[in-house]
């Protein structure tokens, strides 16, 4: 019973360094923006896996195959020579049913994009409104730094935050562009 007892309070007294050895979690973060045009319009305006021009951030953008399966696709921001994130498309519906493509990044550095494995979605379905659009982002991470204690930017808040701020920014951007009629 003595050996017993010593080897519960000996596996009790690891239990806090266990919880101590966690490290980040899975971050998601969800945008959505209602449209003033119809799924169609919306959808031939952000729907080219290879054209994301409509992005504010984005100076340019640059790839191949297409909207096939495994397309890349190499985003340029702010102006010629800026940073850079590389991004491979791994699902793509152009249905009425279904207007969507998901991506990952494959290669940004953490001072531009503070994320590891980063997976994303964009969708457009119709709106609560006809003749409107529902626009969909979302995307599921980790933050910059992948060990315990993480720096302030690198952390899981600067992580959502900088998420957050891209897709808003590019939602923003869509429904302006109807908006203004064009």
């Amino acid at each position: 019973m003595k050996i017993l007892g010593l080897a519960v309070a000996t596996a009790l007294a690891f239990v806090p360094m266990i919880a101590n050895a966690h490290g980040p979690t899975r971050q998601k973060v969800t945008v959505t923006q209602e449209v003033e045009a119809p799924p169609e319009e919306v959808w031939s305006y952000i729907g080219d896996f290879q054209d994301m021009s409509w992005h504010p951030a984005v100076h340019a953008t640059d790839g191949s195959n297409g909207n096939d399966i495994d397309a890349t696709r190499l985003l340029t921001l702010g102006e010629k020579g800026g940073p850079t994130i590389a991004e491979v498309l791994y699902k793509y519906s152009d249905t009425d049913k279904k207007r969507s493509y998901s991506y990952r990044i494959t290669s940004v550095k953490v001072e531009v994009l503070p994320v590891t494995n980063y997976s994303s979605h964009l969708t457009v379905k119709p709106g609560k409104k006809d003749g409107t659009s529902m626009v969909e982002w979302k995307g599921a991470f980790y933050r910059g730094y992948p060990n315990n204690d993480p720096p302030e930017n690198l952390n899981d808040e600067a992580a959502i935050k900088a998420v957050t701020g891209v897709y808003e920014a590019g939602l923003k951007a869509v429904a302006e562009h109807f908006t203004a009629g064009n």
